[in-house]
């Protein structure tokens, strides 16, 4: 295995929020992101001087980061591959030794948050058979939603599901989640819309970006010009959500309809 060979890279993308009711916003903001081989992640933390793995560095992949099992009493001596493939065969699904994929923005000078992770697992023959969406919300509790084989059409994984979570105080709980999942290749496609009740899209995301080689040039490259990327994007969050609040669009506390928050990893009290 050498850096050139391996299925680790970088995707430096955009973001876009398109909100339709009750009142319009739209913003968009840049990002890069790591897009990881589960299996690459020893061998590149020891290779690349800027990334390590459960280490300080400029960027630090850390496995507790990420989703952990069991859930109400974590097991830390368990790696991430570890806690996927006992995820996926919760399930009914078992990859053996196959390749699992992970798109993730890394903790960056000791600083980690990640809105949204997207992994893409595949079988002994390289085929793709799941993809699970990790969503986070800003007191770090964390969502796992499944996408099955039965959800990939061609190269794209798509679920519309019950949300069931508080990711933004402007936006109900008891909405669906429409994931669309283009498996990473050159280039990078992926939406998360939002539908009310009645089936009407009243809210869209999507990210999309152009595959780049992960190496030290590069990570320093993206470093200076996104320049400490997890703060930025907690920062944009809280100042989207104030524009939003100057609309007068409806608060909704964490605190309210606990029951419709289910399924939670990391539960936060509030």
């Amino acid at each position: 295995m050498n850096l050139e060979t391996i299925h680790s890279c970088l995707y430096k993308a955009r973001v876009t929020h398109h909100r339709l009711h009750p009142k319009k916003h739209k913003f968009h903001y840049n990002i890069f992101m790591f897009y990881l081989d589960l299996d690459e992640l020893d061998f590149i933390a020891q290779k690349l001087r800027w990334l390590s793995r459960n280490r300080f560095n400029l960027f630090n992949f850390r496995d507790a980061d990420h989703l952990e099992l069991p859930r109400e009493k974590p097991d830390k001596s368990k790696k991430i591959r570890e806690h996927i493939t006992t995820y996926l065969a919760e399930h009914g699904v078992n990859i053996g030794h196959g390749r699992i994929m992970l798109l993730t923005n890394l903790c960056t000078l000791g600083y980690q948050f990640n809105p949204v992770s997207f992994y893409v697992c595949y079988d002994e023959h390289e085929n793709p058979v799941c993809s699970i969406a990790e969503v986070c919300n800003t007191f770090k509790e964390m969502k796992a939603y499944f996408l099955g084989n039965e959800t990939l059409i061609a190269d794209k994984f798509h679920l519309n599901t019950f949300k069931n979570f508080y990711v933004s105080p402007f936006i109900d709980l008891d909405c669906y989640f429409d994931f669309n999942i283009k498996i990473p290749d050159k280039q990078l496609n992926i939406a998360v819309n939002d539908y009310n009740e009645n089936g009407e899209l009243f809210f869209l995301s999507n990210l999309k970006g152009r595959r780049e080689a992960l190496t030290d040039k590069n990570m320093i490259r993206y470093f200076f010009s996104i320049p400490m990327i997890t703060m930025q994007i907690t920062w944009l969050i809280h100042w989207q959500a104030f524009k939003i609040w100057t609309k007068k669009i409806a608060f909704r506390k964490k605190a309210d309809n606990p029951e419709l928050q289910t399924d939670v990893f990391r539960s936060y009290s509030s």
